[in-house]
């Protein structure tokens, strides 16, 4: 290493990939390198507690954390009844809103962002998102796209389409979905493309908010999970390094006083799934009564749940990389962090997805024999508990996870995705200096 790198992280305001771009920082400040991160006021604080710097670009116009926490609970009040939608029909009711508000930020975002980035001076910017800020674009460095959703978030002819939870041969649900897609968004890609070229920047094609870097491109899908695509990509450009899993500290396992000798299960839903407190009181009950230890992560929800059975532990937040490894089971909503976490340290999922690129990291999941699908809602405890005995009872499924989370942590995806990043800001600015009169 010549010098230390700065590089700036642009993570979507989630933590999904707010935490899988920690993973990487942490790998690049172990190389020596400043990893800084560039983050809406509601998540200021987050990265610090990791020891990395922050730089606050507002987002949006809402000004106070208060201001900012009681926009989401509205906005999941309102959406909460669409997550009992099949994808198809949530792209109307949730998707277009949600990209509303996403188009919202990158258009608000802008003007601070530029500025901050010009304050920075980043060797290169790593872009966590689903929307492209044109900022970066102006920064005088290269950047990195981070894919942390499903990798059908790159659209090609044989991959089902993003979001759309469709089996792989479904080719006629591809096209349905495909169609209503971009019906439903046009108008907010309308909108968004008009900020493009307000702004100097080319349009996006129909349906795209965010387009390939021409450096460097990092999918967090492992690599057994890739699908066979009719363009494939280019390997100087792309790379399918697998699950980025951040380090914690460890977790010790409470007592329970009830079947404290039994299989471990860790249920996740991420901070969105979180809100959806009538689910939980259902797992709840039917945990109740069940042969197994439960861990229940419920977000800032806690509080409302009365009647908590011995056999059941409630926490705000648990740090899932240390959780995981302890436990038998992973029930999850399907989000890539979770999965790839799962993946990494050999763990059956069962997927109850409910938005999202959760819809087809679910389909994924079961197409590969490495978890089970189940419906969110429409189940019955029968039906939850014999999924949970069939995933623990699958010898087959242990020794393809076994063997894959081999694989993934001797693959080493955080090491990996830094040398290429290091190499790519290094390579762009060999090339400035050859290109310098």
């Amino acid at each position: 290493m010549t010098k230390p790198l700065t590089i700036a992280f642009l993570p979507e305001a989630a933590y999904g990939a707010s935490l899988n771009c920690v993973a990487i920082a942490q790998e690049l400040r172990d190389l020596g390198h400043r990893p800084v991160f560039l983050c809406d006021p509601g998540f200021a604080g987050m990265f610090r507690n990791y020891g990395f710097e922050e730089v606050v670009v507002s987002l949006s116009p809402l000004k106070s954390e208060a201001e900012i926490a009681d926009f989401w609970q509205r906005f999941i009040d309102q959406h909460r009844p669409h997550f009992h939608l099949p994808p198809l029909q949530q792209i109307a009711t949730y998707e277009a809103p949600a990209w509303n508000a996403i188009v919202d930020s990158a258009i608000h975002a802008e003007p601070a962002l530029r500025k901050a980035l010009a304050r920075l001076k980043p060797d290169a910017i790593c872009l966590d998102n689903v929307v492209f800020f044109p900022a970066i674009a102006h920064a005088g460095c290269p950047w990195v796209r981070i894919v942390s959703c499903a990798e059908t978030e790159l659209p090609d002819a044989d991959v089902p389409p993003y979001t759309s939870g469709c089996a792989a041969e479904d080719r006629g649900g591809w096209d349905a979905f495909r169609a209503a897609y971009l019906h439903e968004l046009k108008p907010v890609h309308d909108r968004y493309n008009a900020f493009l070229v307000s702004v100097g920047e080319a349009k996006m094609v129909p349906g795209a908010f965010l387009q390939e870097s021409p450096w460097l491109n990092l999918l967090l899908t492992p690599e057994p999970l890739r699908y066979r695509r009719r363009r494939p990509l280019d390997p100087s450009r792309f790379a399918y390094i697998g699950g980025a899993v951040r380090s914690e500290a460890p977790y010790e396992l409470p007592f329970f006083p009830k079947h404290n000798d039994k299989p471990l299960i860790y249920v996740g839903f991420g901070s969105l799934g979180a809100a959806d407190t009538d689910l939980f009181q259902r797992l709840i009950e039917t945990f109740a009564g069940a042969p197994y230890r439960v861990l229940m992560s419920v977000g800032p929800y806690k509080d409302s749940y009365e009647h908590v059975p011995d056999n059941v532990h409630l926490e705000y937040w648990y740090p899932q990389p240390s959780v995981i490894p302890q436990v038998d089971l992973f029930i999850h909503h399907g989000g890539n962090n979770s999965l790839n976490e799962a993946l990494t340290f050999g763990k059956p999922s069962l997927v109850m997805p409910y938005c999202w690129d959760g819809h087809d990291n679910a389909q994924r999941v079961q197409e590969l024999g490495l978890g089970q699908r189940l419906p969110r809602y429409d189940w019955k405890g029968p039906d939850l508990l014999a999924a949970i005995r069939r995933l623990l009872g699958d010898a087959g499924m242990k020794r393809r996870l076994k063997q894959l989370s081999q694989d993934l942590q001797a693959a080493n995806a955080r090491r990996r995705a830094a040398d290429l990043i290091v190499a790519t800001a290094e390579a762009a600015a060999a090339q400035s200096r050859r290109s310098a009169p």
